[in-house]
């Protein structure tokens, strides 16, 4: 597998320097991905993900069970568009309490 291939979950420092890495290696643009981990307040995690799946850029949303009540996978054009969609979009849904976005490249 490339190093472009490689996929990973890292922190967004780690992140920016693997994609400084990959521009000065001559990759001049890759999609980002993100997975949101995502808790929820009691009783509204199905309000949670039928407004999840409305939004643009994300691909797939789950309930699954410990500490988290949703994963959600978004995709991207660059890392901007994830925070963007994240911070603009998805905190403000009435329902979610906590979010952790991890970054794959």
């Amino acid at each position: 597998m490339t190093e472009s291939l490689t996929m990973a979950i890292l922190p967004i420092a780690k992140y920016k320097q693997r994609v400084v890495s990959l521009v000065e290696k001559g990759v001049s643009q890759m999609a980002a991905k993100a997975f949101v981990l995502i808790e929820t307040e009691v009783g509204k995690t199905r309000d949670v993900v039928n407004a999840l799946q409305k939004l643009k850029g994300v691909n797939s949303v789950d309930t699954v069970t410990g500490p988290y009540d949703i994963i959600a996978i978004l995709q991207g054009d660059s890392l901007n568009d994830i925070g963007n969609l994240v911070t603009g979009k998805i905190h403000p849904i009435a329902g979610i309490s906590r979010t952790v976005t991890c970054l794959a490249i």
